[in-house]
C-alpha cells in the first residue's frame, strides 16, 4: 500500500503568540507533554514496523514540534528507513537546526512559516540559509495579512530562487482583488488559497490513500472530516479504505484541498505535496487560475 498519514498528538503547546492563532503561547503541563512523547513513539514505532507499505508522513501538530526532542528523533529515525517515501513537518523554525545533520536530506522536509511579529527577520533567514546548506528540502510560507507583505518582498528576494514562497490567505478576512493580486505576485498559486473550495460530493484522496491519524491511533479520512474509520494500531483501519466523495460543504485549508482530485494540485505538487514544494513554481500568467 502506498498510503500518506498526517500524524496530530496532543501536543498543543506553542513558543510563539501569534494574535491570529488560538494556540498561542499556550503551555502543555508536563503530564500532557509525556503523553504527547508516548504517543508520538508509539505511532513512530507503528511506521517502522510497516516494512509492506510504501509511507508518507506529516506531522501537523496544533503547536510547535521541533522544540521538543521526541518529534526530532521521530523524524531523523524515519527518515533513514526504506519504505518511507518522505517524512515531514510543519514547523515556525524557531528550534535549532544542528539535528538535521543525523536525518537523511533525501527523506526529510520542512514546511516552515514565518511570523514577522514573533521573530527577528535575521534570525529566520539565517536559519532558512542553514537548511539550503544542509541540502533539507523545505518551503517557507507566510500569513497574507496586507502588513506582512513588506517582509514577504524581502523573504523572496533572499531566499534562493528554488525556494518556494507560498502565502495563505487570513482566515476569516476577505482580501481586495488588488491585495489579492498583490500576493499572487509573490505566490502564483495564492488563488487557490484565496477562498474556500466547494468539496460537497466531489471525489478526494483522503479515506483512500491519505488518513488523518491521532495521538490514540483514531483514524479520519482528514483533519476536517470526524467521522472515524477504524483504528491505526488494531489495523482496522484498512478496511474502510476506499474512494470517497467529500461530506462537506468546502474545504478551506491547504492540508485538506490538495488532496480534491477536482484540482490539479497533485500534478503542481508533484514530488512535493505532503511538504508543500511544487514541481515547478507556476510562471505569473497562470495565477489567474480560477477558485473551484
Amino acid at each position: 500500500m502506498d498510503l500518506t498519514v498526517l500524524y496530530r498528538g496532543p501536543l498543543a503547546s506553542c513558543d510563539y503568540d501569534c494574535p491570529y492563532c488560538p494556540f498561542a503561547k499556550r503551555r502543555d503541563s508536563r503530564e500532557q507533554l509525556r503523553a504527547d512523547r508516548v504517543a508520538l513513539e508509539r505511532f513512530t514505532a507503528w511506521a517502522a514496523a510497516q516494512t509492506d507499505d510504501r509511507l508518507s508522513v506529516l506531522f501537523t501538530p496544533w503547536g510547535e514540534g521541533l522544540v521538543r526532542s521526541w518529534y526530532r528523533k521521530a523524524l531523523t529515525e524515519l527518515s533513514h528507513l526504506p519504505h518511507i517515501r518522505r517524512v515531514a513537518i510543519q514547523t515556525n523554525l524557531s528550534c535549532r537546526t544542528d539535528w538535521m545533520a543525523d536525518a537523511d536530506p533525501a527523506k526529510l522536509a520542512l514546511w516552515c512559516t514565518y511570523h514577522p511579529s514573533q521573530t527577528p527577520y535575521d534570525r529566520f533567514i539565517t536559519k532558512c540559509r542553514d537548511l539550503v546548506r544542509r541540502e533539507i528540502r523545505f518551503s517557507v510560507g507566510i500569513v497574507g495579512f496586507p502588513a506582512h507583505l513588506a517582509q514577504a518582498h524581502r523573504l523572496r528576494a533572499d531566499l534562493p530562487p528554488h525556494i518556494y514562497l507560498w502565502v495563505n490567505a487570513p482566515e476569516g478576512q476577505e482580501l481586495s482583488d488588488a491585495e489579492a493580486d498583490a500576493w499572487t505576485e509573490l505566490d502564483p498559486l495564492f488563488p487557490y488559497s484565496r477562498r474556500p473550495h466547494r468539496s460537497a460530493g466531489l471525489p478526494c484522496r483522503t479515506g483512500e490513500s491519505v488518513i488523518s491519524v491521532d495521538g490514540d491511533g483514531t483514524v479520519r479520512r482528514c483533519h476536517f472530516v470526524r467521522a472515524e474509520l477504524g483504528n491505526l494500531y488494531d489495523g482496522s483501519f484498512r478496511r474502510a479504505l476506499l474512494p470517497r466523495s467529500c461530506p462537506l460543504a468546502v474545504c478551506d485549508c491547504h492540508i485538506g484541498y490538495v488532496h480534491l482530485e477536482t484540482l490539479p494540485l497533485y500534478d503542481l505538487f508533484a514530488g512535493g505535496v505532503l511538504e508543500r514544494i511544487p514541481a515547478a513554481i507556476p510562471p505569473a500568467h497562470l495565477s489567474g487560475t480560477p477558485r473551484a
